[in-house]
């Protein structure tokens, strides 16, 4: 059962981890959340982010981070170790839930659901016309007549 934490620039990482708890509200012990501010230093962070991580890993661990290249996946990939403590970069809620959801798994089940609820849960959703209506002409003409006098 690994443990996940979130470091994000701020205030993602405990933005996310609310909304983690609205909809799994036990899940405050195995997850925790390192908002980055823009004037902290790396080594702050690093310290803070590893007291944080001591405090989820059964010995496992994954950390979510909101941007590959930032500094808080930066700081992600040094506590990282491949074997126990593993990096996803672009979190988003559905790999969030995901990883809640079957974070009873093995530490690599985890990750490979939180990966799949993260590409599953983007999709591009359009406003259509409502499907099989029939049109009634003339039960709108009211409306589209200007009645002058």
């Amino acid at each position: 059962m690994p443990g996940l934490l979130i470091i994000a620039h701020a205030p993602l990482a405990s933005s996310l981890k609310a909304v983690a708890q609205h909809t799994f509200p036990d899940c405050g012990a195995r997850l925790q959340a390192l908002d980055v501010l823009p004037d902290q230093s790396v080594e702050d962070i690093e310290a803070k982010a590893r007291e944080l991580l001591a405090h989820v890993s059964e010995p496992d661990a994954v950390i979510f981070t909101d941007v590959f290249g930032a500094t808080p996946c930066n700081v992600a990939q040094r506590l990282a170790d491949g074997l126990h403590v593993k990096v996803i970069a672009g979190v988003n809620v559905p790999m969030l839930w995901r990883s809640l959801c079957y974070a009873d798994e093995p530490l690599d089940a985890v990750v490979a659901r939180a990966v799949a609820g993260a590409t599953q849960g983007v999709m591009q959703v359009a406003t259509s016309k409502p499907q099989n209506q029939a049109y009634k002409p003339g039960a709108n003409d009211q409306s589209k007549h200007q009645h002058q006098q």
